[in-house]
């Protein structure tokens, strides 16, 4: 592309080639100068790819059309003079040069430095060390350059795209004749247009937008170009995304929605190898505490001082066991950052603790007792059945943390800013007169968010720019240091720091588990061409597949699975993993149990067919993922569960299919109490003076604990059914929940099964359960769906009689007979947000048949004391007096035979 030497001097360009983007970033930097707001270098090396595959094209032209460019120079001699013409040429000459057209520039210092990719292309133009030499070649780059300036992408570039030397030669008009002359000439091209009409074709198709512009080349000519230049040019609209990005502050993070999950496809195989379970695993309910938070809490609830791990008091654990809780999961229990506490008290929160996700180390807190006051709380809840459960942060640690002072080489780091308008001025954050540690300015007055911080090595005078952690949705976590999983010494480090924690708690929580598959290792931090934009600057330093697999040749959770199944056989792994990952989380990379945020964010929004396809893609999938699923309400990231769900027949709904669906149900800080207040991970004390609310308490100890306390009838699926509910004109009713399920009572040896419904939606509805969706049945090698009725279900099939069940909700029984359920299947009638649990099966013979007839499908206190009744009256009343007295004592609810 022309620059004029004018511009070059001023800049001391020295001819670099813009289609490399370490020469982009570069010359940016130069014209950068100074600027509020500076120019960026993704928009500087588009402009070098187009004019690169300009020349392309235009020398492929003259390939198959001999000295065309020559003859279009004779063309405008005749048209303007050879005077003229000669006097155009000398002022390109005298105020004007070319940089390399071909890419071959060695990269700036930086991270792994690597050449730059050549093109598989000859040398369009060699350098012309003493002006351009043939007219031809300089009428070649005067066209480029013409077509350059009427891009309305380019328009904020005209110092660099300077026309003002030419003015009063051929040039300004040259464009008229060489037009006509194109049109003359052989066409060019898929679409056979002229030459001219080729060139303007990516503005033309995307005037205002580079990216766009690029696009339309790969779309367009990938065959024409060449492979390799493809791919630069898929790198160069990577770098315009990230510049997007970086602009805007984020790509705008989760909008509290969930997508369906349909299990197939994807980069990477999805083959089956679940991790066994052990028998304590399938039932196992958690619920989480902040640790900190709720150390104060218990301080003013017990009028005394309880900071340690040690004192909280044996009541508080066996009020867990009353609510049906087995398994404590204490956020925020390893040391912290201390400059991540700095941060948040200076962007305004004076009382604020470090967050309990930027990490010094992996040791208990001093303030909360250390080792041994652990040693003391996980002895005192083994005794009542509660297991530990710790979280663990592989994917970053604090920004000050051990690592970062002692192992810099750990983490993803460059030696220079990725973006010239990087200042670190601020505050060094650093307590360890080893080390400084600084913020990106901009952070504070939250006017950019740094995708790195620099750290000044003191005693080497060293200095780097360490990547914050980032999972590429919102803004990069400012108080944490990305680990480098490229490097097989780090991922091999924390599988050691993982097995420690393994030893020391039967569960982990792995936090923001997806950013560690290795699809998402790749797209965020070594993306392929294309495949860029997540982080911005991070597509520089990207990798082809290939690449990447030699560096990454395991999944490193995977790998996690085996040496914990191996060293540490008894412990829990949990995957907090989102983005359509949870079945590869289980099925194939072997996690117990994965987060299934789909569960809150569907029924709180009541998008309840939504929720019942997720389940039925699942159970078509394999069944065995739906048991490994996390439900919850609430979680640390999220308002809590009152605040979503209110405390009302919502609430308690949702909370009946939490206690009774397969997988393992996690109830947040607070839940239980009805507490309102969503507690920040760097609280250390509860803001909002909130009390338990005794009722809520009381309803949830006497409807939703029995059930937390029979998890062994819902945890599994082997015998887990959903069903389909009917309504009167034969569709099916998505806002009605109805599934099944049954299983051995260890206790008694008696199978025990139970039926649930419930109806997620503001009014009324009825109709008929009796066939369950399809499932996948595994047998002998083989895969195949299978649908089953409710009688299937409840284990009834082939038996005669009728049978008695009870409801745990309302503790009423009923009696059905198993003819019309296996003929018709259960009519309900149910009313807004109205729930049943029926238990307590039991099948009774033909003797019941007059109870069944009188209470025409009412619920009674006693299905045995109204038998005793019926007896009593018969011998001295009679039928009629039978009849009238069953009615009177009856207590008919919604639940209704059909007439």
């Amino acid at each position: 592309m022309l620059i004029s030497k004018k511009i070059q001097k001023k800049y001391n360009l020295d001819r670099l080639p813009l289609a490399d983007f370490s020469a982009a970033r570069v010359l940016a930097e130069k014209l950068s100068a100074g600027c509020e707001h500076p120019l960026p270098a993704s928009e500087i090396n588009a402009m070098g790819l187009l004019d690169e595959v300009s020349h392309i094209l235009l020398r492929q032209y003259e390939m198959e059309n001999a000295d065309v460019m020559k003859r279009a120079l004779n063309r405008l001699a005749n048209e303007y003079g050879r005077d003229e013409l000669d006097l155009g040429l000398a002022r390109v000459d005298e105020h004007f040069s070319a940089p390399p057209a071909s890419l071959g520039l060695s990269p700036l210092e930086g991270e792994k430095q690597k050449p730059s990719p050549k093109l598989d292309m000859p040398q369009i133009l060699p350098p012309q060390e003493q002006g351009f030499g043939e007219g031809a070649t300089a009428l070649e780059e005067m066209l480029i350059f013409a077509i350059t300036n009427e891009n309305p992408a380019l328009e904020k570039y005209q110092e660099l795209l300077d026309e003002t030397p030419l003015e009063g030669t051929f040039y300004s008009t040259m464009l008229t004749p060489l037009e006509k002359f194109f049109k003359e000439q052989p066409s060019f091209g898929s679409r056979s247009e002229s030459l001219l009409q080729i060139l303007r074709a990516p503005q033309k198709s995307s005037p205002k937008s580079l990216k766009g512009q690029l696009n339309y080349i790969v779309q367009e000519w990938r065959e024409m170009l060449g492979e390799k230049l493809i791919q630069e040019i898929l790198r160069g609209m990577d770098y315009l995304i990230e510049e997007e990005i970086h602009d805007g502050g984020g790509t705008g993070g989760s909008d509290g929605t969930a997508e369906i999950p349909e299990f197939f496809g994807g980069d990477y195989a999805e083959y089956e190898r679940f991790s066994v379970d052990k028998d304590w695993m399938s039932q196992i309910v958690l619920v989480a505490k902040n640790a900190y938070v709720w150390l104060d809490q218990l301080s003013k609830q017990y009028e005394r001082e309880i900071v340690r791990l040690d004192q909280i008091p044996d009541e508080e654990l066996d009020l867990l066991v009353a609510h049906g809780f087995s398994g404590l999961w204490l956020i925020g229990l390893w040391e912290r950052s201390r400059a991540s506490r700095k941060i948040k008290q200076k962007m305004g929160n004076p009382d604020a603790e470090a967050s309990a996700y930027s990490l010094d180390d992996y040791t208990i807190a001093w303030k909360l007792g250390g080792q041994d006051a652990l040693e003391n709380l996980r002895w005192r809840a083994w005794q009542r059945g509660i297991r530990l459960a710790a979280d663990m942060v592989p994917n970053h640690m604090g920004i000050d943390s051990r690592w970062v002072i002692e192992h810099p080489e750990r983490f993803l780091s460059l030696d220079h800013p990725p973006y010239a308008g990087y200042t670190f001025n601020g505050d060094d954050l650093s307590d360890d007169e080893r080390v400084g540690i600084y913020l990106e300015d901009h952070y504070y007055d939250h006017s950019d968010a740094s995708v790195v911080f620099k750290r000044t090595d003191h005693q080497t005078n060293q200095t780097t720019y360490i990547y914050h952690g980032n999972d590429g949705t919102s803004m990069p976590w400012n108080d944490t240091a990305q680990l480098n999983f490229l490097d097989p010494n780090v991922r091999e480090t924390v599988i050691q720091t993982i097995l420690n924690v393994a030893r020391q708690f039967s569960v982990i929580r792995f936090d923001a588990a997806m950013t560690l598959a290795k699809k998402h290792i790749q797209r965020l931090w070594y993306p392929e061409p294309g495949r860029g934009g997540a982080i911005p600057s991070r597509s520089e330093y990207g990798l082809s597949r290939a690449e990447f697999e030699r560096a990454v040749p395991q999944e490193f959770w995977r790998e996690v699975v085996d040496r914990v199944a191996e060293e540490v056989p008894d412990t829990l792994l949990l995957a907090e993993a989102f983005w359509l990952m949870e079945g590869y989380f289980v099925r194939t990379l072997g996690m117990h149990r994965v987060y299934n945020s789909a569960f809150m964010h569907m029924l709180r929004d009541e998008d309840n067919g939504g929720y019942r396809q997720v389940m039925k893609n699942t159970l078509i999938f394999d069944p065995q993922v739906l048991k490994r699923y996390v439900n919850f309400m609430n979680n640390p990231d999220e308002e809590t569960a009152v605040e979503q769900f209110g405390k009302s027949d919502k609430y308690f709904g949702i909370c009946t299919l939490l206690a009774t669906l397969p997988g393992l149900p996690m109830f947040g800080h607070g839940q239980v109490e009805g507490y309102s207040e969503k507690y920040g991970m760097e609280y250390r004390r509860a803001y909002r003076d909130e009390t338990p609310d005794a009722g809520f308490m009381q309803y949830h100890d006497d409807t939703i604990a029995p059930l937390l306390y029979r998890r062994y009838i819902f945890a599994d699926v082997d015998n887990f059914l959903l069903y389909h509910f009917f309504n009167a004109d034969g569709h099916v009713v998505e806002d009605v929940f109805a599934y099944s399920n049954r299983a051995d009572d260890a206790s008694t040896g008696s199978e025990q099964a139970a039926l649930v419904i419930y109806h997620n939606k503001f009014g009324d509805t009825r109709g008929w359960i009796k066939e369950s969706a399809s499932f996948m049945v595994k047998a002998g090698g083989d895969e195949y769906l299978v649908k089953r009725s409710l009688v299937e279900g409840l284990n009834l099939l082939g038996k005669e009689g009728y049978v008695i069940f009870r409801d745990l909700v309302t503790g009423l029984e009923y009696i059905r007979s198993i003819e019309e359920l296996e003929e018709k299947g259960l009519y309900v009638e149910l009313n807004a947000y109205q729930r049943h649990v029926f238990l307590d099966f039991r099948v009774v013979d033909e003797t019941w048949r007059e109870v069944c007839i009188v209470l025409n499908g009412a619920g009674v206190e006693s299905m045995e004391g109204e038998w005793k009744v019926e007896e009593i009256v018969e011998d001295d009343e009679g039928e009629e007096e039978v009849e009238e007295k069953k009615t009177e004592k009856s207590s008919p609810t919604e639940l209704q035979t059909q007439q």
